[in-house]
């Protein structure tokens, strides 16, 4: 028994008076607290972050919807206008102001409906060259 009580007593002795002295508890003390410290304004300054970025979130959604409801008031002045309807009037009652003439045209046969698909289908069959397709860019009768 007595030889496990001299090394106790000899570790509490060290323990007392090398470890748990006033400046060792002073100096673990003050790290906690700085690292307490720096754990909270990591925290702080997150959440800081996470705020701002979905207050420039609303904003946007704010600036896009006012923008929206501007588009639409003016839509709505259009439709109120008496361009459109006359507009709406010419297209879907077939009105005309007075002096003016209708022309009306016959449906497009199926030669004029083909004739550029045609043209089409033969510039995609032949290969052109890069030169060749900027000068047909460039000159369309080329």
């Amino acid at each position: 028994m007595s030889g496990i009580k001299t090394p106790l007593r000899r570790l509490s002795y060290k323990l007392r008076h090398d470890y748990l002295t006033v400046e060792n508890v002073f100096l673990v003390a003050a790290i906690i607290l700085c690292l307490t410290l720096t754990y909270q304004s990591i925290m702080a300054m997150s959440r800081n972050w996470e705020l701002s970025e979905r207050l420039g979130a609303e904003k946007r959604q704010l600036e896009l919807l006012s923008i929206e409801n501007e588009k639409s008031q003016l839509e709505n002045e259009y439709f109120r206008s008496e361009e459109y309807q006359e507009i709406l009037a010419r297209k879907f009652l077939d009105k005309q102001l007075p002096g003016e003439k209708m022309v009306v045209l016959p449906e497009n046969s199926e030669k004029a409906k083909n004739k550029h698909v045609a043209k089409e289908e033969e510039i995609a069959e032949k290969r052109y060259s890069n030169f060749e397709k900027w000068m047909m860019y460039l000159f369309p009768n080329y």
